[in-house]
């Protein structure tokens, strides 16, 4: 993985530690274990006296990506797209847990008339294809998994593969699931991760009521994925990466789970100009997928401070028109979008 100069910057300081370590091993002379202050480490090992080389890999000093995910997140507290505190970010997690609680156990649609979250189980259907939906898409998952929810259609961007394994961060009553578990077919496999237990719940009840044996769904928050190291081929997400209060480690735990050559294909709420304190700290406005919306440079930033590549974040100005009924009265418009975001990461 060639490191591009703002991912070197991002992750420089945490591997210093581990780099040091590593190259005071190689430099050690006989069996005595003493390390030879004279002799200089080689730039082809990687362990030259200069900072990290972007033509080096981290595993060429050792590093996983489990450590790299691991490392970013104790890191958290110091890097864009988080609350001030891990107390903060527990009481987001709990308002964010316990609206979409209520979502899941009404089985009426996301009739609670705050933000992303505004379409009844009468409308949900042509709310999905405002979204970018056909109304295949629509009539083909069992009932109850469509809620409504989301602000784009990932699928569109991810371009499934029969065979493939995907990941859905915040999966709902499972409707993208099931609609990619059609284009993966049954030698493919579909994980749903939701930290809501009465939604995993009803996916799960979904998708026997539909007969899916190629999805499953865990109880598991996206900071801290429960899904193994690089076994993913795809990660698709529809509006929930915004209620995340720690964005960076969402991005660090994806690139952990993905496979080299992995990608995300998401769909998101991004702001392309700063929130206004009294949106920023509403908290109506932020379960309400509006206000934990961060700067696309931010993303940007995020995405390249873990290892991602050939970032591309593209707005969806047709959104716009619905986005605008997420916040009557508000010039909300002037601040946030919905876009696309997908990502590669490299390697072998």
């Amino acid at each position: 993985m060639k490191m591009t100069d703002n991912e070197l910057t991002k992750v420089q300081d945490l591997l210093r530690t581990k780099k040091e370590r590593y190259c005071g091993e190689k430099s050690a002379v006989g069996a005595s274990g003493v390390e030879d202050a004279e002799e200089k480490p080689t730039r082809e090992d990687g362990c030259d006296p200069d900072p990290v080389p972007s033509t080096v890999s981290p595993s060429a000093y050792g590093i996983t990506d489990s450590q790299i995910a691991k490392e970013i997140r104790g890191d958290s507290l110091k890097t864009e797209g988080r609350l001030s505190d891990v107390s903060s970010n527990d009481k987001v997690r709990q308002a964010v847990r316990q609206q979409y609680r209520r979502v899941a156990i009404a089985d009426a649609g996301c009739d609670t008339g705050s933000g992303c979250c505004d379409a009844s189980l009468a409308n949900v259907g042509s709310v999905s294809q405002s979204l970018g939906y056909t109304t295949d898409d629509i009539g083909s998952v069992p009932l109850g998994a469509n809620l409504g929810l989301g602000c784009g259609n990932p699928e569109a961007i991810a371009h499934l593969s029969p065979g493939e394994t995907v990941l859905d961060l915040g999966s709902g009553g499972g409707f993208d699931c099931f609609l990619a578990a059609r284009k993966v077919g049954t030698s493919g496999q579909v994980i749903g991760v939701d930290m809501t237990p009465e939604m995993v719940s009803k996916a799960r009840d979904n998708a026997e009521q539909g007969g899916y044996r190629n999805v499953e769904f865990r109880l598991g928050e996206i900071e801290s994925l429960p899904v193994a190291d690089r076994t993913v081929d795809v990660i698709m997400s529809n509006c929930v990466l915004n209620l995340s209060p720690d964005k960076p480690r969402v991005f660090a735990e994806a690139y952990r789970v993905l496979k080299p050559q992995g990608r995300l294909a998401i769909s998101d709420i991004v702001a392309f100009a700063e929130l206004p304190e009294d949106i920023r700290g509403n908290m109506a406005f932020y379960t309400g997928c509006i206000a934990g919306a961060s700067l696309i440079s931010e993303i940007e930033t995020m995405l390249h401070g873990v290892g991602f590549a050939q970032v591309r974040i593209a707005r969806k100005d047709e959104s716009l028109s619905f986005i605008r009924d997420w916040a009557p009265g508000t010039p909300i418009t002037d601040y946030v979008v919905s876009a696309t975001i997908e990502a590669i990461k490299l390697g072998n």
